[in-house]
């Protein structure tokens, strides 16, 4: 059996990070793209893992969408090389994101007044997410109207130090990192008081829980892959809407895309697994379609198809994901 993403340790570090940021900072991105390359093709060498799940998901969006090239190429070795290097390259602009450093101007959005309306209403949602490009550039929307804040759901054990790269980067930062393995009642308790603040809880809607279940399998990439049910239980329960946010590369600069997913989730009993799968499968959808304007942009480096169910005791007290 694949193993579960939370089975597969964290493969950066805080003074890696830092010291490709002050890199670019003295060098500019040339130099910084220039050190990179023998970065991530040792990464590359070093971890099979990644490059079999990046070629298996490079494959699936050229035979289901032709994305990545020519009609009936097959992608080999060379995209899955360019597929890391987008991953590290997007590191940067990350850093560059939260720092106030990134060029906005080279930002386009879209969808952006489904949002921009909901923080005018004074009230919070949901947005579902995934791990696909740079979305810290959600702060864009913080620089051209006040009150966006935004609570990020993970399920890694080191939140805290990125935490601190945060406010070392930027102290007003409207965004926070709130470290979960599942959601509890008090958790639950705590995130409704956010959004009922007006904040914005997001959550992954394309990594299965750490605990397994509490996931459907639908249609991704033109085979069945297993999805989280996690956004669409927590904005019923919190009776609010649920949106959608991602971002992908857009020339020299990056596309934010929103939607509403819906204005209210409502589980009835009877039909509670069957609307939780059409969720699912609509968010599933539209991540697809996003991605195809750009495949290198989505950065789940494991067996995403294959993966897992619950993972052990003893793998998760030591677990953490591949961050992006």
């Amino acid at each position: 059996m694949a193993r579960h993403w939370s089975q597969i340790r964290e493969s950066t570090c805080v003074w890696g990070v830092w010291s490709l940021y002050w890199l670019y900072r003295l060098c500019g991105r040339v130099l910084f793209r220039v050190v990179l390359y023998p970065v991530v093709t040792y990464y590359w060498l070093a971890k099979p893992l990644a490059r079999r799940a990046s070629l298996d998901y490079l494959r699936r969006i050229q035979a289901a969408t032709g994305a990545v090239g020519p009609a009936g190429m097959v992608p080999g070795l060379r995209h899955s090389l360019r597929h890391l290097f987008s991953f590290a390259d997007t590191l940067l602009d990350k850093l560059l994101a939260i720092g106030g450093g990134y060029r906005y101007g080279a930002v386009r959005r879209e969808g952006a007044e489904v949002m921009l309306a909901q923080i005018a209403s004074g009230q919070g949602g949901i947005i579902v997410t995934a791990h696909m490009g740079c979305l810290e550039l959600c702060r864009v929307l913080a620089n051209q109207r006040a009150g966006l804040r935004l609570t990020v759901l993970v399920h890694t054990a080191h939140a805290a130090q990125f935490n601190r790269i945060l406010s070392r980067l930027d102290p007003r930062s409207g965004l926070q990192l709130f470290q979960v393995d599942d959601i509890s009642p008090a958790t639950a308790l705590q995130l409704a008081e956010k959004v009922r603040a007006g904040e914005f809880v997001a959550i992954a809607g394309d990594r299965v829980p750490v605990h397994g279940g509490r996931a459907v399998t639908v249609p991704f990439l033109g085979a069945p892959a297993r999805f989280p049910v996690g956004p669409y239980v927590l904005a019923a329960l919190l009776e609010c809407p649920l949106f959608a946010m991602g971002c992908v590369r857009s020339g020299d600069g990056h596309l934010l895309r929103f939607t509403e997913l819906a204005r209210a989730v409502r589980l009835p009993r009877a039909r509670r697994d069957a609307i939780l799968t059409e969720h699912a499968a609509g968010y599933a959808q539209w991540l697809s379609q996003l991605l195809v304007e750009s495949p290198y942009d989505w950065f789940n480096f494991y067996d995403f198809w294959g993966q897992g169910g619950a993972v052990p005791d003893a793998a998760r007290a030591s677990a953490a994901p591949i961050e992006s």
